[in-house]
């Protein structure tokens, strides 16, 4: 489904942001041919069901919410040992922009689709990771607040071979003095070199006058794991795709994700990966919960290639909804073209468990207070797959404020 040009955006706009951060040639081009992509790029898929589109992206007032000359944001960046490169991309391009260059776009097509070619064409904020061969780093750390009607984010993972490294994103809204709707777009890719480690856990918790797109993407090599945390508590609506590509023999992925939405929160969760190498594994679990008038849809997709011999891979979605009138629907896909294959998926939506409710509240447990224990219950087995204490802690954290 394509959408309407963006009158105001032109090269000028592009070659003034690349231009104010003193980008290499390759960047702007890059860039250039990004926004060229969007006169035929076409919006992410969404699920549909019969005689209905559970994700409403044509609405969306890109005229409006896009304002790529006045993005402001306040981003702290934080190492925890000097053998590992955490840097603003403006800081990084002279000492490593041939390994910038090399990787930029090689994991995540900047023309994939019409919200990810706007996203290059205009980022103005992102991070650089660059873990050098053998090198083990477990605190990386960008936590980001978005100042602006509209910003645009982009990270790039580099794991050389036997490097290991965790990071821990989050977003969140500072500003409360820029009025109306806003558009946070995060494009985030991952090159795990032979033998990496990679855990990435990604925190949005946005006001509900936000709108968000986040693509993340991970390219694995031979026995290299790239592991995400998804979590999503805020904005008003929240497209997130989170994918990875297990390319080398013995290679692995977890996908983890979270979601909590109230009021009239929308939620368009997406886990995908694709097994192209031989014993490779795979393990998706997502766990959300709706009050109030909120959906969700989700989508797990596993594809499992014909040289993919000797492939394990696993996919269980639970939707817990509160309010009757919250609505979820899922749709986890097996896509299997080697035989030599141990696959399942699973996916369930449901309500409060009245026997398990009649109980606590039976024990003289408040109503109310029963329910939040049986919420807070329903996260512990994906909690428990979340390997970062920080990262279980902050989704902790905010599940309990919810509940309040």
């Amino acid at each position: 489904m394509s959408t309407q040009a963006i009158e105001s955006l032109s090269e000028d706009t592009v070659r003034r942001i690349a231009d104010e951060r003193d980008e290499p040639e390759w960047l702007l081009e890059t860039r250039l041919n990004a926004l060229s992509a969007l006169e035929t790029a076409d919006l992410p898929d969404v699920i549909q069901t019969p005689g209905r589109r559970w994700t409403d992206l044509e609405s969306l007032d890109f005229e409006a919410l896009v304002d790529p000359l006045n993005q402001s944001d306040a981003t702290e960046r934080s190492a925890g040992d000097d053998e590992v490169v955490v840097l603003p991309f403006t800081e990084a391009f002279d000492e490593y922009g041939d390994v910038i260059e090399a990787n930029f776009g090689s994991v995540l097509d900047p023309e994939h689709n019409y919200l990810t070619a706007l996203s290059v064409a205009l980022f103005t904020t992102g991070t650089f990771v660059y873990v050098p061969e053998g090198v083990d780093v477990e605190d990386v750390t960008v936590r980001a607040e978005m100042n602006s009607r509209s910003l645009f984010s982009q990270t790039l993972v580099v794991a050389e071979e036997s490097s290991s490294v965790t990071i821990l994103e989050s977003i969140e809204s500072g500003d409360s003095a820029v009025d109306g709707d806003r558009y946070f777009s995060n494009l985030v890719e991952i090159a795990a070199g032979e033998n990496s480690n990679v855990q990435f856990g990604s925190l949005q918790n946005l006001d509900d006058d936000s709108y968000t797109y986040s693509l993340k993407r991970g390219v694995t090599d031979a026995y290299a794991t790239v592991d995400w945390i998804e979590s999503n508590f805020g904005s008003k609506l929240t497209r997130s795709d989170v994918e990875t590509e297990l390319s080398g023999d013995g290679s692995e992925s977890q996908i983890v994700g979270t979601f909590f939405g109230t009021d009239d929160q929308h939620f368009d969760i997406n886990a995908r990966v694709w097994h192209q190498a031989e014993h490779t594994t795979a393990d998706l679990v997502t766990r959300g919960v709706l009050d109030d008038v909120a959906r969700s849809v989700y989508e797990g997709v596993q594809d499992v290639g014909e040289d993919a011999w000797n492939t394990s891979s696993y996919q269980r979605e639970n939707t817990l909804m509160l309010s009757d009138d919250a609505e979820a629907d899922a749709s986890p896909k097996l896509i299997i073209h080697n035989h030599d294959t141990e696959a399942s998926h699973s996916a369930t939506v449901g309500q409060v468990d009245a026997e398990d409710l009649f109980y606590l509240e039976s024990r003289t447990i408040d109503s109310h207070t029963a329910r939040n224990m049986l919420v807070e219950g329903f996260f512990v087995p994906v909690l428990e797959e979340i390997a970062v204490d920080e990262s279980r802690d902050d989704v902790q954290e905010l599940v309990l404020q919810r509940l309040q």
